[in-house]
Order: C-alpha cells, then sequence, then structure tokens
C-alpha cells in the first residue's frame, strides 16, 4: 500500500523558514509528479504548487510564488517544500499528493495518492 508521508513542520515566527518533506516509499518515484496543498482552520484546502517528474519543471501558486521552493529527489523517493519568509497566513496543515499525470493539476482529488499533512503554524 503507498503512502505519502509528510514531516518537518512545526511552530515558526512569522519571517522565518521551513522546510516540509514528503516520503513515498513504496511508490514508483519518478513516475509521479507531485503537489503540495494546504488547509488553515476554518478554509477550505488550497493548492500550493507542484513539480513535475523529472523535478524541471514547477508551477506556484501566486500566494506562495517568489517564497515558496519546491525539488525532489527521486533517488530517495522525496519531495521538498522549502518555505522562506513565512507570514502568519501560511499557518496550516500541509499535504503532499501524487498523480501519473503529468499535466499541473490544482485539485485535490485530482491526485491518486493524498498524504495525511503536517502541521505549520506561524506566530507574528
Amino acid at each position: 500500500q503507498v503512502q505519502l508521508v509528510e514531516s518537518g513542520g512545526g511552530l515558526v515566527q512569522a519571517g522565518g523558514s521551513l522546510r516540509l518533506s514528503c516520503a513515498a516509499p513504496g511508490l514508483t518515484f519518478s513516475a509521479y509528479a507531485m503537489g503540495w496543498f494546504r488547509q488553515a482552520p476554518g478554509k477550505e484546502r488550497e493548492f500550493v504548487g507542484s513539480i513535475n517528474r523529472s523535478g524541471g519543471s514547477t508551477y506556484y501558486a501566486d500566494s506562495v510564488k517568489g517564497r515558496f521552493t519546491i525539488s525532489r529527489d527521486n533517488a530517495k523517493n522525496t519531495v521538498y517544500l522549502q518555505m522562506n519568509s513565512l507570514k502568519p497566513e501560511d499557518t496550516g496543515v500541509y499535504y503532499c499528493a501524487a498523480d501519473v499525470r503529468t499535466n499541473v493539476r490544482s485539485g485535490w482529488y485530482e491526485y491518486y495518492y493524498r498524504g495525511q499533512g503536517t502541521q505549520v503554524t506561524v506566530s507574528s
């Protein structure tokens, strides 16, 4: 059974940085595009960004563009979300997701595999 396991969340002050990881043991990782999503309390889950199978192409939501960077290490079956210049509005549960289709997909339910999330809290 394929599982996506997020880690690296925590509490950070505004302006700080965090790096999230998403490990996918058991997945033919290099065959999957990966996406990151987040859900703030009381709000709908939203798309953060995605990366293609090779890591050569990324796509970001306007709200995080220039602050967040997605990368992947196919040898480690892991995708990363580097978050810099964090703001209180970045607080939420962050999820990763995987899908074999190569088009950029921003819908949570468009991804075949979806993780359980890791909490990120940014204090002001």
